[in-house]
């Protein structure tokens, strides 16, 4: 078995990236302190054409060195807005007619493996702050809460880490 070479991958270009359909997913961030984490999840949401990305609250914007560390040039191909209120964008989001669940363990959440998304329906999932989480006004608001089932002693993962799970499972699902 042989790697295959960067050119034989099949990349698009950023251009195309902007024009091709994209998923109907948004993700919102919600006071993520780590510049790193906020990276990692620009070049996840690249890989899986991810429609856009909110930066709300104390998150950091691009252009940013650190940021830029860890997307590796997805701030260019992935869409991304900064809102400052989180609650005021999920209730806007709502009324555009996107389903938002927030990322959160809590009492009647729904486990990820159990949700199936409702074909041709647009998302948002909002990922909390890495200590605090999700904020519970925003957990509220929400359509659904979405737990990511866990069995060892933590029951926590990096932010980074949580987004693309569940990015990785909506896009098989909504395929």
């Amino acid at each position: 078995m042989r790697k295959l070479k960067n050119n034989e991958l099949g990349r698009i270009t950023v251009d195309e990236f902007k024009t091709v359909k994209k998923t109907p997913l948004i993700v919102v961030l919600d006071n993520i302190r780590s510049l790193n984490n906020i990276g990692s999840v620009f070049r996840t949401s690249d890989a899986f054409l991810i429609e856009k990305i909110y930066l709300c609250g104390i998150c950091a914007t691009p252009p940013n060195k650190e940021i830029h560390k860890t997307a590796l040039g997805a701030t260019a191909s992935v869409a991304w807005e900064y809102v400052e209120d989180t609650l005021e964008l999920v209730e806007k989001l709502k009324n555009e007619g996107v389903k938002v669940l927030s990322i959160e363990q809590a009492e009647n959440s729904t486990k990820l493996n159990d949700f199936h998304p409702i074909p041709h329906q647009k998302y948002a999932i909002v990922m909390g702050n890495e200590v605090k989480g999700v904020q519970q006004e925003v957990v509220n608001a929400s359509d659904f809460c979405i737990e990511i089932p866990q069995l060892g002693t933590k029951h926590s993962l990096n932010i980074s880490v949580t987004t693309g799970v569940v990015i990785w499972d909506l896009f098989t699902k909504m395929q």
